[in-house]
């Protein structure tokens, strides 16, 4: 072996190792690799002064050899092309799993690689479509699915590799494939890419890396950091709950509350690179980023604009019913509802102008309330009066707020009580009532009141 292949694989061992004994301390993940070996007739090419099939299976049974002792791990081996003849004719269902994926199959598998002999096409759809159900259900319930194709050459039997590999990842059979290309035209890298995560292996050397890199990536975790920055930059925000989805099949791999750790530091967290990410922060609104990708062995920084300022509410003096109040909160100029908050609470959002809508009687409107970084803004409200109605038997009427000589109406009455009380925000009203026995309009009954705030008021209605 040479010396850089040595020193690759010595690396790839060491830090095996260390997980190890990590993975002693904690739960973690079955992993389940599948590597797909291209055996078809192109292999027989000339890659490096040696024929392809010799370079790629030397290598690939190298990277084994560092797998053997990897607690958590399963691995399986199919192959296409290698069965009949091209010169005989095309057979697209050329693919077979030629060893089973398990524990303690990495002899198994260096054998099978010694005794391919490229023959054959090139169905990669087909083998996708079928590697699907190479992976047996899961014993734990908790399996990572990964594939690994090492190829030299593009589809050739009219199938959509893309198509069938978004398939499986969004039935949640495999997670993004890995791709190494060996010496393949650049042209060909569009079709490979759609696929999942391309390497482009343009010499022995690069192999070795690529494998590596993949390798690192199926197994380990690595640390991240998400920075929730205020309108400073500066990594100020925090306990927000995140959801990490992966972005091509929008599947939750993560719920995370964001923390801060004994330093004042953004906690640190233990990713797996294998997705591309969307991530959300669930703050209100929500802020998000995507296209977030972990690199195996770095430290990765994610930061997401999330400035708030924070919004508590008031009344004046006491009130025993201000705790069952609600507050709908819209983005200014929007009537959708953004939130519905709790009088008794204090909410955060997203720095910006907000519209509120409380639920007193009547109803309270302020707009265009601003909300700035670190600040709590405080509404205060009067204290609403108490109006008690009572009614000459049970009957029909409402009680209408006067607001530039308008009625806007506030509530209707009861038609089975003879009385009833109402707690009203101070201001202008009308109670219009008329007895359920009596038959004529003009039996209607029209009392002006005033509601003062934490004052009481008597209304006859008869």
């Amino acid at each position: 072996m040479h010396l850089a292949n040595k020193r690759h694989f010595f690396i790839i061992f060491l830090t095996l190792a260390i997980l190890s004994s990590a993975a002693a301390q904690q739960e973690v993940p079955l992993t389940r690799i599948l590597f797909i070996f291209d055996a078809s007739n192109s292999m027989n090419g000339v890659w490096e002064a040696k024929p392809k099939i010799d370079v790629a299976t030397r290598l690939l049974s190298q990277a084994l050899d560092s797998l053997r002792n990897v607690p958590d791990l399963q691995i399986g081996l199919r192959v296409y092309g290698h069965e009949k003849n091209y010169l005989h004719g095309q057979d697209c269902d050329d693919t077979q799993l030629k060893v089973p994926i398990g524990f303690k199959t990495v002899g198994a598998i260096k054998s099978s690689l010694k005794s391919l002999k490229p023959k054959g096409t090139t169905p990669i759809a087909a083998t996708l479509e079928k590697s699907g159900d190479d992976f047996p259900d899961c014993p734990r319930g908790d399996c990572r699915n990964i594939i690994i194709l090492i190829t030299d050459g593009i589809e050739e039997c009219n199938g959509d590799p893309c198509a069938v590999s978004m398939a499986l990842q969004k039935r949640g059979i495999v997670l993004k494939p890995f791709v190494i290309g060996i010496g393949l035209d650049l042209e060909f890298r569009e079709s490979f890419e759609c696929m999942g995560s391309f390497y482009d292996a343009i010499n022995e050397k690069s192999f070795t890396n690529a494998l590596g890199i993949v390798i690192s990536q199926a197994l380990n975790n690595t640390t991240a950091q998400v920075n929730l920055l205020d309108n400073a930059g500066e990594a100020t925000e925090t306990n927000i709950n995140m959801t990490f989805y992966d972005q091509n099949t929008e599947h939750m791999v993560y719920n995370l509350v964001h923390t801060m750790n004994n330093r004042g530091n953004p906690d640190t967290l233990l990713l797996d690179p294998v997705h591309t990410y969307r991530i959300v922060a669930h703050t209100i609104p929500s802020r998000e980023v995507d296209s977030v990708q972990i690199t195996p062995g770095k430290h990765t920084v994610i930061g997401i604009p999330t400035p708030q300022g924070s919004l508590e509410f008031k009344m004046n003096g006491v009130n025993p019913d201000a705790d069952k109040l609600i507050i709908i909160v819209r983005q200014t100029g929007t009537m959708n509802t953004l939130h519905v908050q709790s009088f008794s609470e204090i909410e955060k959002y997203i720095v910006g102008k907000y519209d509120l809508e409380i639920f007193t009687l009547p109803r309270t409107y302020i707009n265009d309330v601003e909300l700035t970084q670190s600040h709590t803004t405080t509404i205060q409200i009067p204290q609403p009066g108490v109006a008690t109605f009572s009614k000459n038997g049970h009957g029909y009427g409402g009680i209408y707020v006067v607001r530039k000589n308008k009625l806007e109406l506030v509530a209707n009455l009861s038609r089975t009580k003879d009385r009833e009380t109402l707690n009203l925000m101070p201001g202008e009203y009308i109670a219009v009532f008329r007895p359920i026995r009596a038959k004529e309009s003009v039996f209607t009954v029209e009392q002006n009141f005033r509601v003062v705030s934490g004052s009481s008021v008597a209304v006859k209605l008869n």
